[in-house]
Protein backbone atom coordinates (compact mmCIF):
# COMPACT_ATOMS: atom_id res chain seq x y z
CA UNK A 1 0.00 0.00 0.00
CA UNK A 2 3.33 2.59 -0.03
CA UNK A 3 3.22 3.02 -3.89
CA UNK A 4 -0.17 4.43 -4.49
CA UNK A 5 0.81 7.30 -1.73
CA UNK A 6 3.94 7.96 -2.96
CA UNK A 7 2.45 8.26 -6.46
CA UNK A 8 -0.19 10.43 -4.67
CA UNK A 9 2.39 12.75 -3.50
CA UNK A 10 4.31 13.43 -6.76
CA UNK A 11 1.10 14.46 -8.03
CA UNK A 12 0.21 16.97 -5.04
CA UNK A 13 3.57 17.50 -3.98
CA UNK A 14 4.11 20.49 -6.84
CA UNK A 15 1.12 22.48 -7.02
CA UNK A 16 0.89 21.81 -2.60
CA UNK A 17 4.00 24.17 -2.61
CA UNK A 18 2.90 26.60 -5.61
CA UNK A 19 -0.75 27.18 -4.94
CA UNK A 20 -1.60 26.13 -1.35
CA UNK A 21 0.78 28.83 0.61
CA UNK A 22 -0.18 32.64 0.58
CA UNK A 23 3.29 34.09 -0.42
CA UNK A 24 4.04 37.13 1.26
CA UNK A 25 3.13 40.57 -1.09
CA UNK A 26 5.40 40.75 -4.09
CA UNK A 27 6.83 43.74 -5.45
CA UNK A 28 4.86 45.07 -8.50
CA UNK A 29 5.94 43.35 -11.72
CA UNK A 30 7.35 44.70 -14.58
CA UNK A 31 5.04 44.96 -17.71
CA UNK A 32 4.23 41.66 -19.05
CA UNK A 33 5.03 42.65 -23.07
CA UNK A 34 8.40 41.01 -22.43
CA UNK A 35 7.39 37.74 -21.19
CA UNK A 36 6.63 34.79 -23.46
CA UNK A 37 2.89 34.34 -24.17
CA UNK A 38 0.78 30.91 -23.11
CA UNK A 39 1.08 29.44 -26.99
CA UNK A 40 4.97 30.04 -26.22
CA UNK A 41 5.31 28.68 -23.27
CA UNK A 42 6.56 24.92 -22.60
CA UNK A 43 4.05 22.79 -24.43
CA UNK A 44 1.95 19.96 -22.35
CA UNK A 45 3.46 16.57 -22.32
CA UNK A 46 1.92 14.53 -25.38
CA UNK A 47 -0.31 11.87 -24.83
CA UNK A 48 0.61 8.10 -24.00
CA UNK A 49 0.55 5.79 -26.63
CA UNK A 50 -2.70 3.82 -26.51
CA UNK A 51 -1.72 0.13 -25.36
CA UNK A 52 -3.73 -3.08 -25.43
CA UNK A 53 -6.26 -3.22 -22.76
CA UNK A 54 -5.34 -5.98 -19.90
CA UNK A 55 -8.53 -6.94 -17.93
CA UNK A 56 -7.83 -8.14 -14.59
CA UNK A 57 -8.66 -11.87 -15.43
CA UNK A 58 -6.38 -11.23 -18.27
CA UNK A 59 -3.59 -10.72 -15.64
CA UNK A 60 -4.15 -13.49 -13.19
CA UNK A 61 -4.71 -16.22 -16.28
CA UNK A 62 -1.50 -14.50 -17.82
CA UNK A 63 0.30 -14.87 -14.31
CA UNK A 64 -0.84 -18.59 -13.91
CA UNK A 65 0.92 -19.90 -17.19
CA UNK A 66 3.97 -17.63 -17.48
CA UNK A 67 4.90 -16.37 -13.84
CA UNK A 68 8.52 -17.87 -13.56
CA UNK A 69 8.24 -18.59 -9.30
CA UNK A 70 4.96 -20.53 -10.02
CA UNK A 71 6.67 -22.74 -12.86
CA UNK A 72 9.39 -23.28 -10.14
CA UNK A 73 6.81 -24.79 -7.70
CA UNK A 74 5.46 -27.09 -10.20
CA UNK A 75 8.86 -28.35 -11.49
CA UNK A 76 9.49 -28.74 -7.96
CA UNK A 77 6.30 -30.94 -7.63
CA UNK A 78 7.72 -32.86 -10.54
CA UNK A 79 10.73 -33.44 -8.87
CA UNK A 80 8.92 -34.94 -5.15
CA UNK A 81 6.70 -37.33 -7.39
CA UNK A 82 9.29 -38.80 -9.19
CA UNK A 83 11.18 -39.12 -5.67
CA UNK A 84 8.18 -40.80 -4.71
CA UNK A 85 8.28 -43.54 -7.95
CA UNK A 86 12.30 -43.75 -7.34
CA UNK A 87 11.31 -45.12 -3.72
CA UNK A 88 8.73 -46.85 -4.88
CA UNK A 89 11.44 -48.71 -7.56
CA UNK A 90 13.09 -51.18 -5.12
CA UNK A 91 9.20 -52.80 -4.11
CA UNK A 92 8.38 -53.50 -7.91
CA UNK A 93 10.02 -57.07 -9.79
CA UNK A 94 13.37 -56.43 -10.57
CA UNK A 95 14.93 -58.40 -14.16
CA UNK A 96 18.54 -58.25 -15.13
CA UNK A 97 20.21 -60.00 -17.23
CA UNK A 98 23.95 -60.93 -18.80
CA UNK A 99 25.87 -62.70 -21.01
CA UNK A 100 30.04 -63.00 -21.35
CA UNK A 101 32.38 -64.66 -23.27
CA UNK A 102 36.16 -65.67 -21.91
CA UNK A 103 39.03 -67.61 -22.22
CA UNK A 104 41.15 -69.03 -19.42
CA UNK A 105 43.69 -71.76 -18.94
CA UNK A 106 42.45 -75.65 -17.77
CA UNK A 107 44.92 -76.20 -14.65
CA UNK A 108 43.22 -77.08 -11.75
CA UNK A 109 45.19 -76.44 -8.46
CA UNK A 110 45.26 -79.62 -7.23
CA UNK A 111 46.58 -81.73 -9.94
CA UNK A 112 49.88 -83.07 -10.14
CA UNK A 113 52.28 -82.38 -13.24
CA UNK A 114 53.28 -78.95 -14.28
CA UNK A 115 51.43 -76.29 -15.63
CA UNK A 116 49.79 -75.82 -18.99
CA UNK A 117 49.41 -72.77 -20.67
CA UNK A 118 46.62 -74.11 -23.22
CA UNK A 119 43.26 -72.12 -22.88
CA UNK A 120 39.65 -73.15 -23.64
CA UNK A 121 36.46 -70.85 -24.19
CA UNK A 122 33.94 -69.81 -21.52
CA UNK A 123 30.49 -68.79 -22.20
CA UNK A 124 28.09 -67.67 -19.52
CA UNK A 125 24.60 -66.18 -20.06
CA UNK A 126 22.19 -65.79 -17.28
CA UNK A 127 18.45 -63.84 -16.35
CA UNK A 128 17.08 -63.08 -12.88
CA UNK A 129 13.90 -61.71 -11.39
CA UNK A 130 14.10 -60.99 -8.21
CA UNK A 131 10.85 -59.47 -6.27
CA UNK A 132 10.91 -58.51 -2.35
CA UNK A 133 8.26 -60.19 -0.25
CA UNK A 134 8.46 -58.14 2.54
CA UNK A 135 10.63 -54.76 3.76
CA UNK A 136 7.82 -52.42 6.13
CA UNK A 137 11.13 -49.99 5.94
CA UNK A 138 10.97 -49.33 2.22
CA UNK A 139 7.22 -49.68 1.60
CA UNK A 140 7.33 -46.51 4.58
CA UNK A 141 9.73 -44.82 2.93
CA UNK A 142 7.64 -45.07 -0.21
CA UNK A 143 4.49 -43.81 1.46
CA UNK A 144 6.36 -40.89 3.39
CA UNK A 145 7.81 -39.83 -0.18
CA UNK A 146 4.66 -39.93 -1.64
CA UNK A 147 3.36 -37.72 2.03
CA UNK A 148 6.16 -35.30 0.83
CA UNK A 149 4.66 -35.10 -2.84
CA UNK A 150 1.18 -34.04 -1.14
CA UNK A 151 3.02 -31.36 0.69
CA UNK A 152 4.76 -29.90 -2.07
CA UNK A 153 1.72 -30.18 -4.34
CA UNK A 154 -0.05 -28.00 -1.65
CA UNK A 155 3.23 -25.43 -0.99
CA UNK A 156 2.84 -25.11 -5.04
CA UNK A 157 -1.06 -24.30 -4.69
CA UNK A 158 0.27 -21.32 -1.86
CA UNK A 159 2.80 -20.23 -4.05
CA UNK A 160 0.17 -19.97 -6.94
CA UNK A 161 -2.29 -18.00 -4.60
CA UNK A 162 1.01 -15.71 -4.03
CA UNK A 163 1.18 -15.27 -7.48
CA UNK A 164 -2.10 -14.38 -8.07
CA UNK A 165 -2.06 -11.94 -5.17
CA UNK A 166 1.10 -10.25 -6.26
CA UNK A 167 -0.65 -10.38 -9.86
CA UNK A 168 -3.69 -8.47 -8.54
CA UNK A 169 -1.70 -6.09 -6.48
CA UNK A 170 0.25 -5.17 -9.63
CA UNK A 171 -2.76 -4.75 -11.14
CA UNK A 172 -3.93 -2.14 -9.03
CA UNK A 173 -1.15 -0.38 -8.80
CA UNK A 174 -0.82 0.26 -12.37
CA UNK A 175 -4.51 1.29 -12.57
CA UNK A 176 -3.82 3.93 -9.62
CA UNK A 177 -0.78 5.00 -11.63
CA UNK A 178 -3.16 5.85 -15.01
CA UNK A 179 -5.74 7.39 -12.82
CA UNK A 180 -3.12 9.88 -11.50
CA UNK A 181 -2.09 10.53 -14.77
CA UNK A 182 -5.68 11.37 -15.87
CA UNK A 183 -5.71 13.55 -12.93
CA UNK A 184 -2.75 15.22 -13.49
CA UNK A 185 -4.05 15.76 -16.94
CA UNK A 186 -7.49 17.59 -15.57
CA UNK A 187 -5.46 19.58 -13.25
CA UNK A 188 -3.00 20.89 -16.31
CA UNK A 189 -6.24 21.51 -18.49
CA UNK A 190 -7.32 23.72 -15.56
CA UNK A 191 -4.47 25.31 -15.22
CA UNK A 192 -4.30 25.94 -18.72
CA UNK A 193 -7.95 27.63 -18.99
CA UNK A 194 -6.83 29.55 -15.79
CA UNK A 195 -3.84 30.91 -17.78
CA UNK A 196 -5.91 32.10 -20.41
CA UNK A 197 -8.40 33.80 -18.42
CA UNK A 198 -5.32 35.92 -16.53
CA UNK A 199 -3.56 36.68 -19.02
CA UNK A 200 -7.18 38.47 -20.94
CA UNK A 201 -7.91 40.01 -17.46
CA UNK A 202 -3.85 41.20 -17.61
CA UNK A 203 -4.66 42.83 -20.85
CA UNK A 204 -7.40 44.61 -20.02
CA UNK A 205 -5.81 45.61 -16.94
CA UNK A 206 -8.23 44.19 -14.29
CA UNK A 207 -5.77 41.89 -12.94
CA UNK A 208 -2.34 42.73 -11.54
CA UNK A 209 0.58 41.70 -13.43
CA UNK A 210 1.72 39.07 -10.35
CA UNK A 211 -1.44 37.15 -11.08
CA UNK A 212 -0.48 36.21 -14.44
CA UNK A 213 3.08 35.17 -13.04
CA UNK A 214 1.60 33.03 -10.46
CA UNK A 215 -0.68 31.19 -13.41
CA UNK A 216 2.02 30.32 -15.52
CA UNK A 217 4.16 29.17 -13.05
CA UNK A 218 0.96 27.11 -11.46
CA UNK A 219 0.52 25.64 -14.97
CA UNK A 220 4.41 24.83 -15.30
CA UNK A 221 4.28 23.10 -11.96
CA UNK A 222 0.92 20.93 -13.16
CA UNK A 223 3.43 20.02 -16.70
CA UNK A 224 5.65 18.84 -14.38
CA UNK A 225 3.54 16.78 -12.85
CA UNK A 226 1.84 15.50 -15.47
CA UNK A 227 5.86 14.19 -16.78
CA UNK A 228 6.55 12.49 -13.00
CA UNK A 229 3.11 10.75 -13.33
CA UNK A 230 3.09 9.51 -16.46
CA UNK A 231 7.12 7.95 -15.49
CA UNK A 232 5.65 6.73 -12.49
CA UNK A 233 2.97 5.10 -15.04
CA UNK A 234 5.29 3.28 -17.04
CA UNK A 235 7.05 2.26 -13.94
CA UNK A 236 3.80 0.47 -12.77
CA UNK A 237 3.21 -0.82 -16.24
CA UNK A 238 6.80 -2.82 -15.92
CA UNK A 239 6.07 -3.51 -12.30
CA UNK A 240 2.82 -5.16 -13.83
CA UNK A 241 4.65 -7.39 -17.04
CA UNK A 242 7.02 -8.50 -14.53
CA UNK A 243 4.19 -10.00 -11.82
CA UNK A 244 2.53 -11.90 -14.49
CA UNK A 245 5.05 -13.15 -15.93
CA UNK A 246 5.72 -11.28 -19.43
CA UNK A 247 8.93 -9.66 -21.27
CA UNK A 248 9.23 -5.72 -20.86
CA UNK A 249 8.78 -3.72 -22.48
CA UNK A 250 4.74 -4.97 -23.30
CA UNK A 251 2.10 -3.39 -24.75
CA UNK A 252 -0.44 -3.68 -21.85
CA UNK A 253 -2.94 -1.18 -19.65
CA UNK A 254 -4.92 -2.33 -17.26
CA UNK A 255 -8.58 -1.61 -17.52
CA UNK A 256 -10.26 0.23 -15.32
CA UNK A 257 -11.91 -2.31 -13.03
CA UNK A 258 -11.74 -3.57 -9.85
CA UNK A 259 -12.33 -6.60 -7.48
CA UNK A 260 -16.73 -6.98 -6.83
CA UNK A 261 -17.94 -7.53 -2.98
CA UNK A 262 -16.29 -10.52 -1.42
CA UNK A 263 -18.94 -13.10 -0.14
CA UNK A 264 -18.99 -12.48 3.47
CA UNK A 265 -16.74 -8.96 3.93
CA UNK A 266 -19.64 -7.93 6.14
CA UNK A 267 -19.91 -10.64 8.47
CA UNK A 268 -18.78 -12.12 11.54
CA UNK A 269 -15.34 -13.61 11.75
CA UNK A 270 -15.43 -16.89 12.74
CA UNK A 271 -17.07 -18.11 9.50
CA UNK A 272 -14.63 -16.58 7.47
CA UNK A 273 -11.45 -18.02 9.35
CA UNK A 274 -13.45 -21.69 9.56
CA UNK A 275 -13.62 -21.27 5.72
CA UNK A 276 -9.56 -20.09 5.66
CA UNK A 277 -9.16 -22.92 7.67
CA UNK A 278 -10.34 -25.30 5.31
CA UNK A 279 -9.07 -23.88 2.37
CA UNK A 280 -5.32 -22.78 2.72
CA UNK A 281 -2.78 -24.30 0.83
CA UNK A 282 -0.10 -24.00 3.86
CA UNK A 283 -2.40 -25.70 6.52
CA UNK A 284 -2.64 -28.65 3.56
CA UNK A 285 0.97 -28.95 3.26
CA UNK A 286 1.42 -29.17 6.99
CA UNK A 287 -0.82 -31.76 7.51
CA UNK A 288 1.20 -33.89 4.46
CA UNK A 289 4.25 -33.28 6.26
CA UNK A 290 2.71 -34.40 9.45
CA UNK A 291 1.80 -37.72 7.42
CA UNK A 292 5.32 -37.97 6.41
CA UNK A 293 6.85 -37.57 9.63
CA UNK A 294 4.76 -40.36 10.80
CA UNK A 295 5.53 -42.61 7.91
CA UNK A 296 9.21 -41.87 8.08
CA UNK A 297 9.57 -42.41 11.97
CA UNK A 298 8.01 -45.85 10.91
CA UNK A 299 10.44 -46.53 8.37
CA UNK A 300 13.02 -46.26 10.99
CA UNK A 301 11.51 -48.60 13.23
CA UNK A 302 10.98 -51.29 10.60
CA UNK A 303 14.84 -51.39 10.23
CA UNK A 304 14.94 -53.11 13.33
CA UNK A 305 12.46 -55.95 11.43
CA UNK A 306 13.38 -58.81 8.76
CA UNK A 307 13.49 -58.38 5.26
CA UNK A 308 11.96 -61.08 2.79
CA UNK A 309 12.57 -61.70 -0.93
CA UNK A 310 12.77 -64.37 -3.75
CA UNK A 311 14.45 -64.29 -6.34
CA UNK A 312 14.94 -67.02 -9.82
CA UNK A 313 17.07 -67.28 -12.54
CA UNK A 314 17.71 -69.46 -15.20
CA UNK A 315 21.52 -69.50 -16.81
CA UNK A 316 23.28 -71.20 -19.62
CA UNK A 317 26.83 -71.78 -19.50
CA UNK A 318 29.49 -73.90 -21.36
CA UNK A 319 32.79 -73.54 -23.62
CA UNK A 320 30.87 -72.15 -25.94
CA UNK A 321 27.36 -70.97 -26.85
CA UNK A 322 27.00 -74.66 -29.05
CA UNK A 323 28.36 -76.76 -26.18
CA UNK A 324 26.38 -75.02 -22.92
CA UNK A 325 24.01 -76.82 -20.10
CA UNK A 326 21.15 -74.89 -19.20
CA UNK A 327 20.50 -74.85 -15.41
CA UNK A 328 17.14 -73.02 -13.46
CA UNK A 329 17.49 -71.87 -9.64
CA UNK A 330 15.38 -70.31 -6.83
CA UNK A 331 16.51 -68.90 -3.71
CA UNK A 332 14.57 -67.36 -0.68
CA UNK A 333 16.11 -65.26 0.81
CA UNK A 334 15.85 -63.58 4.77
CA UNK A 335 17.69 -60.77 5.74
CA UNK A 336 18.05 -59.48 9.43
CA UNK A 337 20.22 -56.00 10.58
CA UNK A 338 21.20 -57.20 13.80
CA UNK A 339 23.41 -54.61 14.89
CA UNK A 340 24.22 -51.30 12.87
CA UNK A 341 25.18 -49.02 15.17
CA UNK A 342 21.90 -46.98 16.35
CA UNK A 343 21.73 -45.60 13.05
CA UNK A 344 17.92 -46.64 12.95
CA UNK A 345 17.61 -44.71 16.59
CA UNK A 346 19.30 -41.55 15.65
CA UNK A 347 16.91 -41.67 12.15
CA UNK A 348 13.53 -42.48 14.79
CA UNK A 349 14.66 -39.13 16.71
CA UNK A 350 15.02 -36.90 13.69
CA UNK A 351 11.67 -38.23 12.57
CA UNK A 352 10.37 -37.28 15.74
CA UNK A 353 12.06 -33.87 16.29
CA UNK A 354 10.66 -33.29 13.25
CA UNK A 355 6.96 -33.95 13.71
CA UNK A 356 7.17 -31.77 16.76
CA UNK A 357 8.28 -28.87 14.93
CA UNK A 358 5.15 -29.64 12.13
CA UNK A 359 3.19 -29.17 15.57
CA UNK A 360 4.59 -25.77 16.52
CA UNK A 361 4.41 -24.50 12.66
CA UNK A 362 0.56 -25.43 12.63
CA UNK A 363 0.00 -23.70 15.73
CA UNK A 364 1.64 -20.76 14.62
CA UNK A 365 -0.29 -20.80 11.18
CA UNK A 366 -3.89 -21.06 12.51
CA UNK A 367 -3.06 -17.75 14.47
CA UNK A 368 -1.66 -15.93 11.42
CA UNK A 369 -4.52 -16.66 9.26
CA UNK A 370 -7.26 -15.68 11.97
CA UNK A 371 -4.89 -12.60 11.93
CA UNK A 372 -4.82 -12.25 9.11
CA UNK A 373 -8.47 -12.52 7.80
CA UNK A 374 -9.50 -10.12 10.46
CA UNK A 375 -6.68 -7.72 9.14
CA UNK A 376 -8.55 -7.87 5.67
CA UNK A 377 -11.75 -8.07 6.81
CA UNK A 378 -11.36 -4.60 8.83
CA UNK A 379 -9.75 -3.20 5.69
CA UNK A 380 -12.35 -3.80 3.33
CA UNK A 381 -14.89 -2.52 5.73
CA UNK A 382 -12.11 0.69 6.45
CA UNK A 383 -11.41 1.12 2.41
CA UNK A 384 -15.07 1.10 1.68
CA UNK A 385 -16.06 3.78 4.18
CA UNK A 386 -12.92 6.06 3.16
CA UNK A 387 -14.08 5.52 -0.24
CA UNK A 388 -17.78 6.87 0.06
CA UNK A 389 -16.00 10.06 2.16
CA UNK A 390 -13.24 10.22 -1.09
CA UNK A 391 -16.60 10.83 -2.83
CA UNK A 392 -17.74 13.20 -1.47
CA UNK A 393 -14.43 15.39 -0.73
CA UNK A 394 -14.13 15.28 -4.62
CA UNK A 395 -17.74 16.57 -5.24
CA UNK A 396 -16.90 19.14 -2.53
CA UNK A 397 -14.21 19.98 -3.95
CA UNK A 398 -14.94 20.34 -7.66
CA UNK A 399 -17.97 22.45 -6.60
CA UNK A 400 -15.34 24.75 -4.45
CA UNK A 401 -13.07 25.44 -8.16
CA UNK A 402 -15.77 25.98 -9.14
CA UNK A 403 -16.86 28.64 -7.11
CA UNK A 404 -13.33 30.40 -6.94
CA UNK A 405 -13.26 30.47 -10.58
CA UNK A 406 -16.53 32.37 -10.50
CA UNK A 407 -15.26 34.69 -7.92
CA UNK A 408 -12.14 35.18 -9.63
CA UNK A 409 -13.55 36.09 -13.04
CA UNK A 410 -16.00 38.30 -11.20
CA UNK A 411 -13.69 40.10 -9.62
CA UNK A 412 -14.23 38.96 -5.91
CA UNK A 413 -11.88 36.12 -5.44
CA UNK A 414 -8.32 36.52 -5.60
CA UNK A 415 -5.56 34.16 -7.34
CA UNK A 416 -4.82 32.73 -4.06
CA UNK A 417 -8.18 31.30 -3.81
CA UNK A 418 -8.19 30.34 -6.94
CA UNK A 419 -5.04 28.53 -6.55
CA UNK A 420 -6.43 26.94 -3.13
CA UNK A 421 -9.18 25.78 -4.65
CA UNK A 422 -7.15 23.73 -7.80
CA UNK A 423 -4.65 22.49 -5.02
CA UNK A 424 -8.13 20.81 -3.02
CA UNK A 425 -9.74 19.46 -6.01
CA UNK A 426 -6.33 17.81 -7.30
CA UNK A 427 -5.49 16.74 -3.52
CA UNK A 428 -9.32 15.25 -3.88
CA UNK A 429 -9.06 13.60 -7.04
CA UNK A 430 -5.74 11.65 -5.69
CA UNK A 431 -7.53 10.94 -2.55
CA UNK A 432 -10.03 8.80 -4.86
CA UNK A 433 -7.68 7.37 -6.48
CA UNK A 434 -6.55 6.22 -3.42
CA UNK A 435 -9.50 5.13 -1.53
CA UNK A 436 -10.34 2.99 -4.57
CA UNK A 437 -6.68 1.66 -4.70
CA UNK A 438 -7.24 0.55 -1.24
CA UNK A 439 -10.18 -1.22 -1.54
CA UNK A 440 -9.29 -3.19 -4.37
CA UNK A 441 -5.89 -4.42 -2.66
CA UNK A 442 -8.01 -4.98 0.73
CA UNK A 443 -9.98 -7.64 -0.98
CA UNK A 444 -7.37 -9.10 -2.99
CA UNK A 445 -5.74 -9.43 0.79
CA UNK A 446 -9.02 -10.77 1.50
CA UNK A 447 -9.30 -13.21 -1.03
CA UNK A 448 -5.70 -14.50 -0.11
CA UNK A 449 -6.13 -14.97 3.63
CA UNK A 450 -9.15 -16.82 2.90
CA UNK A 451 -7.69 -19.46 0.08
CA UNK A 452 -9.44 -18.31 -2.92
CA UNK A 453 -8.37 -17.60 -6.17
Amino acid sequence: MTIVPRLAAVLLLGPALALGQAAPPAPPAPPPSPAPSADAAAAPAPEAPAHRVLTLEEAVRTARAHQPQLRSARAATDAALARADQARAPLLPQLTGSAGLGRTTDNFAGKPGGASWSTSGTFDARAVLSQTLLDLGQLARWRAAGASADAQRASERATELDVVAGAQSAFFVARAAHALVRVARETLDNQEAHLRQVEAFVQVGTRPAIDLAQARADRATAQVQLVRAGNAYENARALLAQAIGLDWPADIEPSDEAIPPVPGEDGPLAPLVAEASQARPELAALEAQRRAGALSLDAARAEWLPTLSAQTGVSDAGTRPDADGLNWSATLNLGWNLLEGGGSLARAREARANLAGVDAQESALRTQITVDVDAARQGVQTARAASAAADEALVNARERLRLAEGRYQAGAGSIIELGDAQVAATSAGAQVVQAEYDLAAARAKLLRALGRG
